[in-house]
């Protein structure tokens, strides 16, 4: 088996972002996603993310099947993230009820639609949840984004993302798709809000 694959040292670039806004292209990378919408503190929320890792793992462990898949190497699972959006732009982006979201998990090469439809049955089994019905395997390219380490609390995520704005304009880019892609390198359940790290990230365009 080659040498453990860690996202935070072999993937600095889009895991470990500077506390100041940088411009980057992003990609194309697959992962297990689902898609939902209301309050992320709501039940629902919760159990769509249960999903997701559990899932992820399954992957993750599978070198230590009778099957090991085609391909595998050894790696850290990577984090959960999520691409925001509101359902009524009407309203105030404080409203958390108005949240649109798809979160999701990076997943290595090696993972094909017949493995995914394996471990989830596997998983299913193991670990039932009715979310897991729902989750898809598929690849996203991000492309050129702005992104931004922002530490602290989920609430105070406007000031970083002013200081992108503001990066943008002076540097002769535009703000392409007003959707945003969070990454969440800190359990919250866990970390201290002062010291919990969030990368931000929204796609650019030159003007």
């Amino acid at each position: 088996m080659s040498e453990k694959i860690d996202y935070k040292k072999q993937y600095k670039n889009i895991y470990l972002p500077s506390t100041l806004p940088a411009i980057i292209d992003v990609p194309k990378m697959s992962y297990i996603m689902v898609s939902g919408t209301g309050d992320p503190n709501h039940e629902e929320f919760a159990r769509r993310t249960e999903a997701l890792y559990s899932l992820s793992y399954a992957v993750k462990m599978s070198y230590k099947s009778k099957e090991i898949p085609s391909g595998y190497y050894e790696y850290t699972v990577f984090p959960l993230e999520g691409i925001w959006d509101l359902v009524d732009k009407s309203k105030p982006a404080t409203d958390k009820d108005n949240f649109k979201y798809t979160i999701m998990i990076r997943q290595p090469e090696f993972l094909t639609d017949e493995l995914f439809e394996k471990f989830r049955e596997q998983t299913k089994k193991k670990k039932p949840n009715p979310y897991l019905e729902e989750l898809k395997l598929g690849e996203i390219t991000d492309g050129l984004c702005c992104q931004i380490m922002h530490i602290g609390s989920y609430d105070d995520e406007p000031e970083s993302f002013a200081k992108m704005d503001a990066f943008c304009r002076e540097k002769g880019y535009i703000r392409s798709c007003y959707t945003h892609r969070e990454i969440y390198l800190s359990d919250p359940r866990k970390s201290e809000t002062a010291k919990r790290k969030t990368v931000l990230r929204y796609a650019v365009k030159d003007r």
